[in-house]
């Protein structure tokens, strides 16, 4: 352990936790608490936003992909965009029809509270899984600095432990405020450290960029674009527009980790104006971090990763840049991690609290009340995220185990959401079909097909949409209840 180096880790640790918790004097309710009062402004959610997509995942996770391929990952990132115009045309114009805490009391709205309970439910099981591995991502990062890499699950637990204890605190006092504006700082550190890392990578590579430009080409490592027809192959032009447009169009219009965000925002316009420039942003880091990748590739000459491919990028920043650099450029990438838990945290006690415990209640308690449950759920998720995270291990490279467990449920998600928006007829029982017939032909392609992941948001929607539609022609009690004709 390099003591100027941990002690820049250590410091900027205690100064985002100390910036964070500054916000719990303003959390009052529930309004405050899980929407920031809605006084945020719009570039601030934006920045939350690319903080919400740029994960330690995608830090850890996007230069190996560039290093054992090309930059064909790019191609979903295009399908973010046109993602970005579905979600402002369809669903930001009903989430700011009155006041919402959580996306599923759109379906209550529309089908019912057997809906929203169902809906919520998905959210809150995909999400808690899918954060419990980029928790465990954290691990692989803290794991190298702190030098525990042989203690295996101790060293885990320790990672784990101290990361969630100190995200944990911040959150549980300051809220959605604390949140987005911790999400501000941490979005900045980490582009600090990725261009930290980018330069030494240069200045290291014999003959410099140029050189490491000219290899590169000719090995084909920055090919954008694959236009062959494959259900197998994750990252070609057509998964890429599709899938990517499906998958992004299912994590930012239906999941509750973003969409609280945008919640968050004074009205629909800046809503809309933080989606479209985040994406801006994510497109450039996505460049960055494969482009970090492929310089790795070109440093190391091509040589096969040895070990876990995900601790490759962070192996390199520790072992690599200069002291107090490196302090820097690990620091980053516990921002990224630090500033997606505490976005799941206060997401998952949202739904928790304000879509099961208040409707359970019938809503007869004071909002002070509310707000101790929420900050008591806060607690308890954070607690199921370190389980989670302890068995995540075992399931292969993060930023691909993280893709794929969101995308076996958002599809459903998304095809249920579709339902209640661009149709009138199917009722509360329709939709519930949809969802089960969604997760039975999810269930089968997750585990009976090789299909890849960036096809199953496209397929669960597909499926829960149509099923959930042809459902409503079963009878009357398939169709909703107040308009039984299809306009």
């Amino acid at each position: 352990m390099r003591p100027i180096d941990l002690a820049v880790i250590l410091a900027w640790l205690a100064g985002v936790t100390w910036f964070g918790s500054r916000f719990k004097e303003k959390q009052t309710s529930l309004k405050e608490y899980f929407l920031g009062g809605r006084t945020v402004p719009w570039w601030a959610i934006a920045l939350s936003i690319v903080s919400a997509e740029t994960s330690t995942l995608t830090i850890i996770g996007t230069p190996p992909r560039a290093y054992s391929g090309s930059l064909v990952f790019l191609q979903l990132v295009f399908g973010y965009l046109l993602a970005r115009v579905a979600i402002s045309t369809i669903f930001l114009p009903q989430y700011f029809k009155g006041e919402m805490f959580t996306a599923y009391e759109l379906m209550q709205r529309r089908f019912g509270p057997n809906v929203r309970k169902v809906t919520s439910a998905i959210f809150l099981v995909t999400r808690s899984l899918a954060e419990g591995v980029r928790v465990f991502a954290i691990s692989i990062v803290v794991s190298i600095l702190l030098g525990v890499t042989g203690l295996g699950r101790t060293g885990d637990m320790l990672s784990i432990g101290l990361i969630l204890l100190l995200t944990l605190f911040y959150t549980f006092e300051g809220g959605m405020t604390a949140v987005i504006w911790t999400d501000v700082i941490q979005m900045f550190t980490y582009v600090l450290g990725a261009v930290a890392s980018f330069i030494v990578l240069a200045n290291k590579i014999p003959g410099g960029l140029p050189h490491a430009f000219e290899v590169a080409s000719a090995a084909g490592k920055f090919r954008v674009f694959d236009f062959q027809w494959s259900w197998t192959a994750p990252y070609t032009f057509w998964a890429g527009i599709i899938g990517g447009c499906f998958l992004t169009t299912a994590s930012h219009g239906t999941d509750q980790l973003v969409v609280q965000r945008l919640l968050s925002a004074k009205n629909e316009s800046q809503s809309r104006l933080a989606l479209f420039t985040s994406w801006i942003a994510i497109f450039i880091q996505f460049t960055l971090f494969l482009t970090i990748g492929v310089l790795l590739w070109v440093l190391r000459e091509g040589k096969p990763i040895v070990g876990p491919e995900d601790r490759l990028y962070p192996a390199f920043i520790w072992e690599s840049l200069p002291t107090g650099i490196a302090g820097l450029a690990m620091a980053a990438i516990i921002a990224a991690a630090m500033a997606n838990l505490s976005a799941a945290l206060n997401s998952l006690a949202s739904a928790t609290v304000v879509d099961f415990y208040r409707p359970l209640t019938d809503g007869r308690h004071s909002p002070e009340h509310y707000l101790r449950v929420s900050k008591v759920s806060t607690i308890a998720w954070a607690l199921v995220l370190a389980g989670i995270a302890l068995f995540a291990s075992q399931w292969g490279s993060v930023l691909e185990s993280g893709l794929s467990i969101a995308s076996v449920t958002l599809g459903i998600l998304l095809g249920v959401f579709l339902l209640g928006v661009l149709t009138k007829r199917p009722g509360e029982k329709a939709a519930i079909a949809g969802v089960l017939a969604g997760a039975v032909v999810m269930l089968g392609v997750k585990f009976g097909t090789k299909i890849t992941f960036t096809w199953w948001v496209p397929i669960g929607s597909a499926t829960t949409f149509g099923v959930g539609y042809l459902a409503s022609f079963l009878g009357t009690g398939f169709v909703a209840t107040e308009r039984k004709s299809d306009k």
